[in-house]
């Protein structure tokens, strides 16, 4: 069974840090890109990152670029988001997925991942 858990989550001040953490079981870590999503209360949930295991390959959407790292530890089966210089538009249910076997230019769409996880609350206070 495919399993997705995220945690790290919380709530902090403007300019503060959060490191996200996608403990994953199940799949074959290695073949498998993971993607970060994120969504706002009244919005869709887009992506903000993602990261092939197997090429190493990370993508960023343009607003987070510079303040999030994606990483990702093989031996753990998990994948972390560390976020810097957090501001409010950051706020949001951040979900982890599997799914594609890489990431891509649409990496930040839905379509493809076929697993989530709960997902974990992050607010940025200003």
């Amino acid at each position: 069974e495919v399993q997705l858990v995220e945690s790290g989550g919380g709530l902090v001040q403007t300019g503060g840090s959060l490191r996200l953490v996608c403990a994953t079981s199940g799949f074959t870590f290695g073949d498998y890109a993971i993607g970060w999503f994120r969504q706002a209360p009244g919005k869709g949930r887009l992506g903000v990152s993602c990261i092939s295991n197997s090429a190493g390959s990370t993508y960023y959407t343009n607003s987070v670029k510079g303040r999030f790292t994606i990483s990702s530890d093989n031996a753990k089966n998990t994948v972390y988001l560390q976020m810097n210089n957090l501001k409010p538009d950051d706020t949001a249910v951040y979900y982890c997925a599997v799914g594609r076997t890489y990431c891509s230019d649409d990496y930040y769409l839905m379509a493809g991942y076929d697993y989530w996880g709960q997902g974990t609350q992050v607010t940025v206070s200003s």
